[in-house]
């Protein structure tokens, strides 16, 4: 794994979903980072050299693609600090920190299952790019907003997806069954399940896990200010399963041990 770099680069363009006027999610692609390999579940920390002292930390984001012609992440409005991102125009300079953090583990000849929610797609844009055998891929995905809010089409291009759009209660309890029959099924198969989004939706992936006995690993979307592990706060609490003896069910942080943690490692709330 390379070691992280600081890096400025060039905004080449911001692409909303749907209307310009009215978007709330955009892939940001700037100009070919320093490195252009890395792992699918890695992330970046952001931060426009136009901004002032009223917004002081990065902002952290999964790479959805890197390589010789662009660095791309994707980008929903979610605070101030997203909302000014998207007021980003062509030439305007971002300071990157990256690669970091760990990935996603790829097995090539392993059934994997890439569970999504929301903005967790994001990630799963590289791995399906960078999978060797794409065939032994498939996503079920669930959002709330509408679907061509979401880069599906990118992950379409290489694997089947299905969508699930949760509307209400009964979308939500349909969605975890067909999670539930899905992970049961690749637990069959000795396969393993890659999850990403929310912490409603990974505390319900992590119990599925657990009833299964499907192997999966889990991309935390934590707070960050730092990346580096140095302002504690985006720790998560370790469970009895924790490789490291001295470190069992005692916080460790996720943007360096993480944010990929298999399910059984980690203790998540909710």
């Amino acid at each position: 794994m390379l070691p992280p770099q600081f890096t400025e680069l060039s905004v080449l363009e911001l692409v909303p979903f749907g209307c310009k006027a009215t978007a709330r999610t955009f892939v940001l692609r700037l100009s070919p980072p320093p490195w252009n390999e890395y792992t699918p579940g890695q992330f970046v920390m952001l931060r426009p050299t136009g901004w002032g002292l009223e917004l002081p930390w990065a902002r952290p984001f999964s790479i959805s693609r890197a390589g010789k012609h662009a660095l791309e992440c994707f980008i929903q409005v979610a605070g101030r600090g997203t909302e000014r991102l998207t007021a980003l125009k062509a030439g305007d300079v971002v300071r990157v920190w990256g690669p970091l953090g760990n990935g996603f583990v790829m097995e090539a000849d392993s059934p994997t299952l890439l569970l999504a929610g929301g903005v967790g797609i994001a990630p799963f844009i590289g791995y399906a790019q960078k999978h060797p055998k794409a065939w032994n891929l498939s996503m079920l995905f669930g959002h709330r907003a509408p679907l061509g809010w979401y880069p599906v089409d990118s992950i379409r291009e290489r694997i089947n997806v299905e969508t699930m759009r949760e509307s209400g209660q009964a979308d939500l309890d349909a969605f975890i069954t067909a999670m539930h029959a899905r992970m049961e099924e690749y637990a069959g198969k000795g396969g393993l399940a890659l999850a990403c989004g929310p912490g409603a939706f990974l505390c319900t992936v992590q119990h599925l896990a657990v009833q299964t006995g499907l192997r999966t690993q889990l991309s935390l979307e934590s707070r960050m200010a730092c990346g580096v592990g140095a302002c504690l706060g985006c720790v998560v609490a370790t469970s009895e399963a924790w490789p490291v003896s001295d470190k069992k069910k005692w916080p460790v942080q996720t943007c360096t041990h993480g944010p990929v943690f298999w399910a059984e490692h980690v203790m998540l709330e909710g």
